[in-house]
């Protein structure tokens, strides 16, 4: 455990700033607003903590807050507003101890220009295979002969094309090939090589782009880790999957106010408890 609380500003408090600012017309508070109509003040966590809640809930705002008050690492840039430092001056939190410097939030965001990067890199390296090829075949088949020592680097290159296979010379002289991963593959693989030992991560919907398959393994992971790493996560799902995470405190902010519940009570599980009951018939 490194955070044990977190403290938002009342509504009262939010009212009191409000007072206080001199220019009156402004378009956005954000995220000024948001808590009070939740009735959300504070949250306790545990090793795994879980904030539920569908479209517009919140959620993600949240994350936001306790990343930004607890100076954690991001990679990623995110939505905020003028107001954001002042929001920020208006909580508080008590940690067990100071999060390490792996601690990080990881968004879809984060997940996504992932996924970019790796396609850019598997499509440079196409292009650099493709221009191998033609290589390759000039080098075979050229008329060639060495008339100095500066023509030693083509020498080298005919040769080799003429004693090697097409697919020889090209890996001979290409980086390895980046591994074709499916794009769940390569955002599974994200996560596991982001999230490290000992350290406080908080995850905003970490299901985007992972199959059922893959969350289920997600979810061993995050218990794996918040078990015997020390590692501590604060995650934002509607996932059910993840909600079912043993142990899990979850939050559920589609209700005002927010309350804890066990993830067989949430709306997003009941209607998939009522989808599959409708169709039992036809496993």
């Amino acid at each position: 455990m490194f955070l044990n609380r977190f403290y938002f500003p009342s509504g009262d408090r939010e009212f009191d700033f409000f007072l206080s600012i001199k220019r009156k017309c402004y378009d956005n508070f954000y995220p000024f607003q948001v808590m009070p109509r939740k009735g959300l003040t504070q949250l306790d966590f545990e090793p795994i903590t879980i904030l539920y809640g569908g479209n517009g809930s919140g959620k993600t705002t949240v994350l936001n807050v306790i990343a930004e008050k607890l100076k954690i690492d991001r990679e990623s840039m995110y939505n905020r507003s003028s107001f954001f430092e002042d929001y920020l001056a208006l909580c508080r939190f008590e940690m067990e101890e100071q999060a390490p410097s792996p601690s990080k939030i990881i968004t879809s965001d984060d997940v996504f220009n992932f996924m970019l990067n790796l396609r850019a890199l598997n499509e440079g390296i196409d292009m650099k295979r493709e221009d191998l090829f033609e290589e390759y075949m000039d080098a075979k088949y050229s008329n060639f002969k060495m008339r100095s020592l500066e023509d030693y680097h083509q020498l080298k290159k005919v040769n080799q094309s003429r004693s090697k296979t097409q697919s020889k010379f090209v890996r001979a002289n290409l980086m390895e090939n980046v591994k074709g991963n499916s794009n769940g593959e390569s955002a599974y693989r994200y996560f596991t090589d982001s999230i490290k030992g000992r350290a406080l991560y908080l995850l905003d919907e970490p299901e985007n782009s992972l199959s059922a398959e893959r969350q289920l393994e997600l979810v061993s992971f995050i218990e794996e880790y918040a078990r015997y790493e020390g590692c501590q996560f604060v995650i934002s799902t509607h996932s059910p999957f993840l909600l079912a995470i043993r142990g899990a405190k979850i939050y559920d902010l589609d209700e005002s106010p927010v309350d804890v519940k066990r993830w067989t009570e949430l709306k997003t599980v009941k209607l998939y408890q009522q989808f599959f009951k409708k169709h039992e018939n036809e496993f």
